[in-house]
């Protein structure tokens, strides 16, 4: 594949860019040849969505009440969490770092488990999650990415989910490469049956367990191991969009609006080490190191102990070093310097696991041409002739 070496970097952005209101319309190359988030550009609410979100969380407000108040037995609170955990993955290793980055290879077996434990966290079909985060990583904070942070911490957390997508979103999502998953036959069928899989692995085995066992009521087994587990994963996933890419530091690359959130990872098991893990997104740690935060790396080396995974990607540690020299903003744990480190704020205690701990220097501003960044490894931009082909094809 031919590489662009002027690229335009996130960085690299003309002011004087103006989006009109025909781009909306009338796609091609020109149109998109650079563009980042219009501010002017108003989103239209679906309403079923708000109000089906604004539902769902007061009843899990409810679980969660139940839960702080001692209204369970202990036997559904295990059990509940085993859920949590489980379904955490199913998303983690499964959705993202196995299908949507191919960052390791997977056995027939553990791939059916990470499917079934994907459903039970209930964030669409794996193909479609796949879509939206590739296009997510290829167009990051503009908007052509789903959940564009730079249109606040409401939006990149649940807004995106509450609006129609931008007319970007439509049409880039429409070019991306999906073709390992389509020929993927088991991605194929959780697709197609996704809405009987969810009902039975997500919705009925979760409360009844509960209900026909350990002799829990049938409405505390829906509030809280439907319910209260399912807006809690949720919340925990918004925030890899929301607040790592808003409150932490940026020391592999201050011109990519990710960051470094302690906070996030401890929530997420290890999805908050945001600014490695755009830098490098095809490592399979997604994060330099393995051993704060990062269960789902640790997971993943275990099914490789037992032959359930194999072909691991990491980036290598020059490789890493380098970009932390070069483009890094001064705040890694080796690298870095003193005077950039304590440069960071925040409301408190100052600690990298304070959710408001975050560099004081101005985000990036992001403006990308069309080719997008890599994704599944260094050099991975789209080509211009497979765009143009696709334009035409539309």
């Amino acid at each position: 594949m031919t590489v662009n070496t002027n690229i335009l970097h996130p960085n690299q952005y003309n002011t004087d860019v103006k989006i009109s209101k025909e781009r909306y319309t009338n796609f091609d190359n020109d149109t998109l040849k650079k563009f980042g988030t219009d501010y002017s550009y108003k989103h239209q609410i679906v309403w079923k969505n708000a109000i089906g979100f604004f539902i769902l969380h007061i009843l899990g407000i409810w679980g969660h009440f139940i839960v702080f108040t001692g209204g369970i037995y202990w036997q559904t609170f295990i059990w509940g969490a085993l859920l949590l955990v489980t379904s955490a993955e199913g998303v983690t290793i499964g959705a993202h770092r196995l299908w949507s980055h191919r960052t390791f290879k997977a056995t027939p077996l553990l791939k059916t488990i990470l499917l079934i434990l994907q459903t039970l966290a209930g964030q669409n079909s794996i193909f479609t999650w796949c879509r939206d985060h590739r296009l997510h990583h290829r167009y990051s904070d503009t908007d052509a990415d789903p959940h564009n942070s730079k249109r606040g911490f409401f939006f990149s957390h649940i807004g995106w989910l509450l609006c129609k997508k931008h007319p970007y979103v439509k049409e880039l999502g429409r070019r991306i490469d999906m073709s390992d998953l389509q020929n993927d036959w088991m991605i194929m069928t959780q697709k197609k049956y996704y809405p009987y899989l969810y009902l039975i692995i997500a919705v009925i085995i979760p409360i009844s367990v509960p209900y026909y066992y350990f002799g829990e009521s049938l409405k505390n087994s829906i509030l809280v191991c439907y319910f209260a587990r399912y807006v809690f994963l949720l919340n925990g996933t918004w925030l890899v969009n929301s607040a790592a890419h808003l409150y932490g530091t940026r020391p592999y690359d201050k011109k990519l609006q990710p960051v470094e959130s302690w906070f996030v990872s401890f929530l997420t098991l290890g999805e908050g080490w945001h600014n490695y893990h755009h830098a490098f997104p095809w490592d399979y740690k997604a994060a330099e190191l393995s051993m704060h935060f990062n269960q789902s790396a640790t997971f993943i080396r275990m099914f490789e102990k037992l032959g359930l995974a194999y072909d691991l990607k990491t980036a290598s540690p020059d490789m890493v070093q380098r970009r932390i020299i070069q483009t890094g903003d001064g705040t890694h744990y080796a690298l870095g310097n003193d005077e950039d480190r304590n440069a960071v704020t925040c409301i408190g205690i100052k600690h990298p696991i304070n959710p408001t701990y975050t560099v004081k220097y101005q985000d990036p501003t992001v403006m990308l041409a069309i080719r997008g960044l890599p994704l599944n490894h260094q050099d991975d931009y789209l080509e211009p002739n497979v765009l143009k082909r696709n334009v035409a094809a539309s």
